[in-house]
């Protein structure tokens, strides 16, 4: 299993990709592609924002969980996220959810957290290539 990255936004700060799960599933890419085009690309442009200019104070667009985790806000989506420790540049997006109470659900902050430590693992993995049949 590779490292490989599947990348909602290349911004101009940030790269802001899906975090993969244990089982190399995207749980928020998943949820992602399962929303109405209209919210999807609510969210994009919350993407967009935070991709090309970093961390962003908007209260209403973007929550802070604390710990180093936040959350992308569209109304009643959520989307928690967190800045890669091991990839400078790299934003991954945990999972989605919808939101039903005024807070988010101390279940929903577990699952981000257990998929970004399986992510972590998961990016751990490297494909090994032979670097001498690409050298002359």
């Amino acid at each position: 299993m590779s490292a490989e990255r599947r990348v909602i936004y290349p911004g101009m700060r940030f790269r802001i990709a899906f975090a993969r799960d244990y089982d190399g599933s995207y749980p928020a890419e998943e949820f992602f592609d399962q929303l109405p085009k209209a919210d999807q690309a609510k969210l994009v442009s919350l993407f967009r924002i935070l991709g090309d200019h970093g961390k962003y104070s908007n209260p209403q667009k973007f929550g802070d969980l604390e710990d180093g985790l936040y959350e992308f806000k569209s109304f009643q989506i959520r989307m928690p996220y967190a800045y890669a420790q091991y990839e400078k540049g790299l934003l991954l997006i945990t999972h989605g959810f919808w939101k039903k109470k005024d807070k988010t659900p101390h279940s929903q902050i577990e699952r981000a957290r257990k998929i970004l430590a399986e992510d972590a693992a998961s990016a751990k993995i490297l494909l090994i290539t032979d670097q001498k049949t690409k050298r002359k």
